[in-house]
C-alpha cells in the first residue's frame, strides 16, 4: 500500500512538472519565437518547480509529524513514540523534486532539440500530450480508476493549462506591443 502511494505521488509530481514546464515554454513561445527563450524558460521552470515541490513536501511532512506529536502529547502517549507511517521529510522532498523534474524533462527535451519555431512548438505540444495521457493512465491504474477516462481528463486539463498560458501571454504581448507603438 505504501509503495502504491509513493508511485501515485511520483506520477502526480511528474504530471505537475510536465504541465508547468510545457505551459511555461508554450507561453514564452507565444511572445518570443527564439529557441533560447523557450529553452531557458523551460529550464528555469524545471529548477524552480522542483525546488518548490521539494520545499513544499518537506514542510508538509514535518507539519503532519508535528500534528501527530502534539496529538500524542495530548493523549498522554509516550513522548518518544514515533509514527512510522510518515515518510522521512528529506526522502519525501527528494522524491517530489525528482518526480517534478522527470516530468519537466519531457517538454524541455522535446523543445530543446528542435530549431524552427513551429516545429519546436509542435514538438513540445506533441511530447506533452503523450506524457499527459500516459501519466493520467498510470495514475488511474495505480489508483484503481478508469484508465481511459482519467487519461483523457489529464490530457484535456493539460491542454487547457497550455492554451490558457499561451492565450494570456499572447494577449499581453499584443497589448504591450500596441502600447509601445503608440508611445
Amino acid at each position: 500500500m505504501a509503495r502504491a502511494q509513493w508511485l501515485r505521488a511520483a506520477v502526480l509530481g511528474a504530471n505537475d512538472g510536465l504541465v508547468s514546464v510545457a505551459s511555461l515554454m508554450i507561453g514564452v513561445g507565444a511572445v518570443n519565437d527564439g529557441p533560447r527563450a523557450m529553452l531557458v524558460s523551460g529550464l528555469a521552470g524545471l529548477v524552480a518547480g522542483a525546488c518548490s515541490m521539494a520545499i513544499g513536501e518537506f514542510v508538509s511532512v514535518y507539519a503532519q509529524y508535528d500534528i501527530q506529536v502534539a496529538h500524542a502529547d495530548r493523549s498522554n502517549n509516550d513522548e518518544g513514540e514515533e509514527d512510522h507511517s510518515l515518510p522521512s521529510p528529506g526522502k519525501a522532498a527528494a522524491a517530489s523534486a525528482l518526480a517534478f523534474a522527470a516530468g519537466a524533462l519531457l517538454p524541455l527535451l522535446a523543445g530543446g532539440l528542435v530549431r524552427p519555431w513551429k516545429a519546436r512548438f509542435a514538438a513540445v505540444c506533441a511530447a506533452s500530450s503523450m506524457g499527459l495521457a500516459g501519466f493520467g493512465a498510470a495514475g488511474a491504474h495505480l489508483g484503481g480508476a478508469n484508465v481511459v477516462r482519467s487519461g483523457a481528463r489529464v490530457l484535456v486539463g493539460g491542454w487547457l493549462a497550455m492554451a490558457v498560458t499561451y492565450g494570456v501571454l499572447r494577449l499581453f504581448s499584443l497589448a504591450f506591443n500596441t502600447h509601445v507603438s503608440s508611445a
